[in-house]
Formats: structure tokens, C-alpha cells, sequence
């Protein structure tokens, strides 16, 4: 099993009792929260936390694109991404993902992407995705263009990093009259591409497509319905004809280890609940506008992602598997569990969320590092032999 360490970077001292008075703190919780010398703490610390990853034998690094919010305090993950590229030499370095299809320039990514894998000499782990429903409304970009956008920004950057250039792109969204990229990536043909998404069918079909097998990786969901969307991603590759490795199933998740299962449950509970019902929440209209995905998939991610709308205690998302928190044994057992009954081979852990502070998180990391991942992949290479990232 490879096991990555996933950081949101959220903006930790956001004044909770002011951010009561308003929905969400996604598009309209006003900048005036923001203070640039707190942030500009979190940036470095958050920062050391992903580099000591790599010290602790994390197989990767990952960091995402979130726009206008206290969730998370990447709206580039290039930026983060380029931070870390030069003070780490091992661990992978995934960016999971660029939004596509808010960008009017998708060659920018593709430019932005190979630097990186030519800086780090091929440690890029290339993650595509179409943002989140309140992205839309910040960006004003219309959701109903969402897939095509999403697909054919992934066509050009894909051409852009594989074909001899110059060449011409045409298609319905983007134009570009050179598409002849300096530098090539690294890796060849390019970097490994995976896909996170909330439970998009039209998503998993197109990472599965043969032409593609890409990782698909399920974000923040209850285990029902991570082992859901994981079986319809094997599901339709079945359909076209090849059984999906483990190496192409992951699952992101927040895990708190403790000493005990009490002291875990203590230490945890106040930061996982304001990550959970002040971070993560939203209104529906924000999390799935209308037209950006189709009728059948938002039937099934609006029932998986109901649950954000409203309230949820630290005890109902760890019975429903959404949050992983124990002593390090009961950790082990849930997340050995999990993976022998779902099969992915990617794990992504979250071991800061929330408000959780910096020493706990070091706690975390180092007890899941020590206590959990080495027992853990011992297990995995029983199940599934060696599924290293290729």
C-alpha cells in the first residue's frame, strides 16, 4: 500500500465565534478574518509538517487547489508544490488536483506541472480535478460545461506533455494556435495522472476508461460509500474489459492516533468537529450546483454528501468510517479492515485537520508513522503483493 500524507493547509485561527454569523466559510466569510501575520505562521508551519512527512517514510506528499476560503489555504498548489519540490528528495510530491476547468489557460498547467517534475527529477504525481460547486460560483464560470471543460483541458495538456510540438488545439472551449511545451516533463510519456472526486460517475468512467486507468481516489466520504464508488470504478472497468489493480483505488480520510482510544477520542474531538461543521460545511446550492453534473450522479453524491448540510459529531462520523481515531492497534485493525474490504492501494492520510495544533499534529504523525504504517503495509503486501506507485 502506498500511504500519503494530505495536508489542506486550513487557516487554523480563524475566529470561530465571528465566523458563526455567517452560512459558510466558503466564498463570502469576509477577508477581514484573514491576518497575514497568522498566516504567514500556518504557511511555514504547515509547510514543516509536510516536509518532516518525508523524514517520517511517507510514499507522498500531497497538496490541493481550494479558491476564497478557510478550509484550506492553497489556492495554488504549484506554489506549495514548487515549495517543497526542492527540500525533499524521496517522497512524492502529488498535487491532487489543479482545477481544470476554472482555468481559461490549461497550458499553463501543463508548463507548471513538468517544471516541477523536471525540478524534482520525477517525483510529480499529477492530479486532475473539476473543483468543487462553490468554485463555480466564485469563478462564474458556468457548471453545466464542467466535464467538457474538465476533458478537454486534460486532452491538451496530455497532447502538450506527449506530442512532438509545435501543433494547433482547437476544441469547443479552448483555442490555441502553438501548443509546443518547454520543458517536457521528467517522466515519460508524462507523470502518473490520478483523479479525486466526491462520486461522479461521468469522473469515474473517464478515469477508468482504458485509454486512461488512472488512480481514482474517493475524498471525505462515509466507508459505505467510498466502497461504493471504489466498486463502480472496478465496475466499469470490468465493462471495458480489464480488472483494475488496487494501485488504482485510493481513499483520502482524516485518522487521528493517540495513546489510547479515550485519549484519542479527547484530543480529537473539538478540532474534527469544527473541521467537520465549520470548514467543510456549505449550502447544497454552493456544494452541487445545478448542471454540474448529471441527474443520475447527483442523486447518489447528494445522498453521500448530505450529511455536510447539517451537524455531525465526532462519534456518528467515526461510526460511519468518515474519521479514523483510536490508539494506534484500533487505528490498524479499522484501516486493515477497510482496505481487505474495499482493495484500494492508496491511502491518504489527513493527519492535521481542522484547528488541530501543531504539536498534536506531530503526535499524530509521528504515532501513525511509527506504530500503524509499517504494520500496515505489511498487510497490504500480503493482500496485493508489491503496488508501488508506478
Amino acid at each position: 500500500m502506498n500511504v500519503l500524507l494530505f495536508h489542506l493547509m486550513p487557516y487554523a485561527d480563524l475566529d470561530l465565534n465571528e465566523a458563526k454569523n455567517y452560512q459558510t466559510v466558503w466564498a463570502t466569510l469576509p477577508n477581514r478574518l484573514y491576518d497575514p501575520k497568522k498566516g504567514h505562521a500556518l504557511y511555514n508551519r504547515y509547510l514543516d509538517e509536510l516536509e518532516y512527512g518525508e523524514q517520517l517514510g511517507f510514499d507522498g506528499l500531497c497538496v490541493n487547489e481550494h479558491h476564497q476560503t478557510a478550509y484550506g489555504m492553497m489556492p495554488s498548489p504549484i506554489v506549495t508544490a514548487a515549495a517543497l519540490a526542492r527540500r525533499t528528495s524521496k517522497a512524492r510530491i502529488a498535487i491532487l488536483g489543479s482545477a481544470l476547468p476554472l482555468r481559461t489557460h490549461p497550458l499553463t498547467v501543463a508548463e507548471e506541472h513538468a517544471m516541477i517534475d523536471n525540478i524534482t527529477g520525477g517525483r510529480l504525481i499529477s492530479g486532475f480535478v473539476r473543483g468543487i460547486g462553490a468554485e463555480y460560483h466564485i469563478f462564474g464560470v458556468n457548471p453545466t460545461f464542467s466535464l467538457e471543460r474538465f476533458q478537454q483541458a486534460h486532452d491538451l495538456i496530455v497532447r502538450a506533455w506527449t506530442e512532438p510540438g509545435p501543433f494547433e488545439y482547437h476544441s469547443k472551449h479552448y483555442h490555441f494556435e502553438y501548443v509546443n511545451l518547454w520543458p517536457r516533463p521528467y517522466q515519460q510519456p508524462h507523470p502518473p495522472v490520478w483523479i479525486p472526486s466526491q462520486g461522479s460517475r461521468e469522473t469515474i468512467e473517464f478515469a477508468a476508461h482504458p485509454a486512461h486507468k488512472y488512480t481514482y481516489l474517493q475524498t471525505f466520504s462515509p466507508i459505505k460509500a467510498v466502497a461504493r464508488y471504489l466498486q463502480m470504478y472496478k465496475d466499469v472497468a470490468q465493462g471495458f474489459g480489464y480488472a483494475p489493480s488496487p494501485r488504482q483505488l485510493g481513499w483520502a480520510v482524516p485518522v487521528y492516533v493517540g495513546d489510547t482510544d479515550q485519549s484519542a477520542f479527547d484530543e480529537a474531538k473539538v478540532h474534527f468537529e469544527v473541521f467537520r461543521n465549520t470548514y467543510l460545511k456549505m449550502p447544497f446550492e454552493m456544494l452541487l450546483p445545478p448542471g454540474y453534473t448529471s441527474r443520475e450522479s447527483m442523486k447518489g453524491m447528494a445522498a453521500a454528501k448530505a450529511q455536510l448540510t447539517s451537524y455531525l459529531d465526532t462519534k456518528s462520523a467515526m461510526d460511519m468510517g468518515m474519521f479514523i481515531c483510536g490508539s494506534a492497534k484500533t487505528v490498524l485493525e479499522q484501516l486493515k479492515g477497510h482496505a481487505r474490504e474495499v482493495g484500494f492501494g492508496n491511502l491518504l492520510t489527513m493527519l492535521q485537520f481542522g484547528t488541530l495544533p501543531a504539536d498534536l499534529t506531530r503526535r499524530n504523525m509521528e504515532r501513525f508513522a511509527h506504530d500503524v504504517m509499517p504494520e500496515l503495509k505489511k498487510a497490504s503486501r500480503a493482500m496485493h503483493g508489491d503496488i508501488s506507485i508506478a
